[in-house]
């Protein structure tokens, strides 16, 4: 049970360890259960029936809808969001009778700041997710995937480009786009691999 005097908000259902670190003014929901050993940021929002794993670290105002389970090794950075069901490991080769928790044993999954996570997809142990990527709904991510690319399908493949303001990107003749929502504009490279967002001293009109 949350310290009376705690500057967080837990619902009387959620289960907190002790020695689990919870920032201020996050919000944890009927059911859920922090164990011991579990960074949660700022601002954080964790739905219903949420597990946060010894060995998670969550930045500040991530938000992790209903029924996702974070297990060790996990890592976001500020403002993700995870849709309801969002399925995340940590061993690729797991066996009932082979043992494999311990130091060591757990990969890592990156997910840098911004990143979307649709509804239902499964993130395989070990990859990393770059700034501001979008992985579509039901999609099964078993490789990197680059900044602010979409994802989508099983396995998930890049599909597109996406905003940090959560819109898809159309690239011009000079490999400019603009977020039609912020503003900002983008510049795709040379190799079609790649999206930067431009600084402001960058920006300007595309050549005639």
């Amino acid at each position: 049970m949350p310290h009376p005097a705690a500057d967080y908000y837990a619902h009387p259902t959620a289960v907190l360890d002790e020695g689990c670190q919870i920032g201020a003014g996050s919000r944890i929901w009927h059911f859920s259960h922090v164990c011991a050993g579990a960074d949660i940021g700022e601002q954080c929002n964790l739905g219903q029936n949420v597990f946060v794993a010894d060995g998670v670290t969550l930045g500040r105002n991530v938000k992790v809808q209903n029924n996702v389970s974070l297990y060790g090794g996990v890592v976001c950075e500020d403002d993700v969001f995870l849709g309801p069901s969002v399925v995340f490991t940590n061993v690729k080769n797991p066996r009932s009778a082979v043992p494999r928790k311990g130091a060591g044993q757990y990969q890592t999954t990156y997910l840098e700041q911004g990143v979307t996570v649709g509804a239902n997809a499964t993130i395989v142990c070990g990859v990393r997710l770059g700034r501001y990527a979008f992985v579509g709904a039901g999609s099964v991510v078993t490789h990197d995937v680059p900044a602010y690319a979409l994802v989508y399908g099983t396995p998930a493949r890049p599909q597109g480009w996406m905003s940090a303001y959560g819109h898809r990107l159309a690239f011009d003749a000079n490999r400019r786009a603009t977020c039609p929502e912020s503003g900002e504009q983008y510049e795709l490279s040379a190799t079609a691999e790649a999206v930067r967002p431009l600084p402001k001293n960058e920006k300007r009109t595309s050549k005639n």
